[in-house]
């Protein structure tokens, strides 16, 4: 009946004490061992309350003894482990999963840039192939410029040889009338002069 009450004791004194010293705590983490052991008192000779996993983040109370540190588990129970275990800084396990989440991040940023890539990279070829159709285009339009250039020069050329052929034909009814109707008009005189 009596180791029942020391039981009880030990075990409301234990609750109590992570009570007050969860207060006043800094955050901590088990070395990269495999586990290891948490005792109820600052020594190997304290009896076991259980095992802890490396990488945990526990949180520290501040208090040591003969080699042994008080901590507070992430289920909230108050137990003291040797201080050699014990980090400030992140073990493995936790760099590890730090790092797979941001390789997880970096590994989506680059799909997405992937897609942003392919995307541009459609809109280039889109871009390149309105490029050759207007190229295209434009060649078929230079094409009809110098046909419709030439035709005008052709039709220039035409306009003035027909000017210059009605300006000679002109010329010459022109130069045949001079000569002829001053001699019908002279044979006239004649006559009239006869007449007289």
């Amino acid at each position: 009946m009596k180791s029942v009450f020391i039981a009880i004791f030990l075990y409301l004194s234990f609750s109590v004490g992570a009570q007050e010293t969860s207060k006043n705590t800094t955050p901590g983490f088990i070395s990269d061992e495999l586990f290891i052991y948490m005792h109820s008192g600052a020594g190997k000779n304290y009896r076991i309350v259980g095992t802890i996993n490396a990488g945990t983040e526990i949180q520290l109370t501040g208090n040591s003894e003969n080699d042994f540190s008080q901590i507070i588990d992430p289920k909230g129970k108050n137990a003291w482990v040797e201080t050699q275990y014990i980090s400030t800084n992140p073990g493995l396990r936790n760099v590890i999963a730090e790092l797979n989440g941001k390789l997880a991040d970096y590994s989506e940023q680059n799909n997405q840039l992937e897609n942003q890539l392919q995307q541009a990279t459609a809109n280039v070829d889109q871009l390149n192939s309105q490029t050759t159709q207007l190229n295209n285009e434009i060649a078929g339009l230079n094409k009809q410029l110098t046909q419709t250039q030439a035709k005008l020069k052709d039709q220039d050329t035409n306009l003035k040889k027909e000017w210059f052929y009605n300006g000679a034909i002109v010329l010459g009814i022109g130069l045949i009338l001079g000569l002829v109707l001053p001699r019908l008009g002279g044979r006239r005189r004649n006559r009239m002069d006869s007449w007289n």
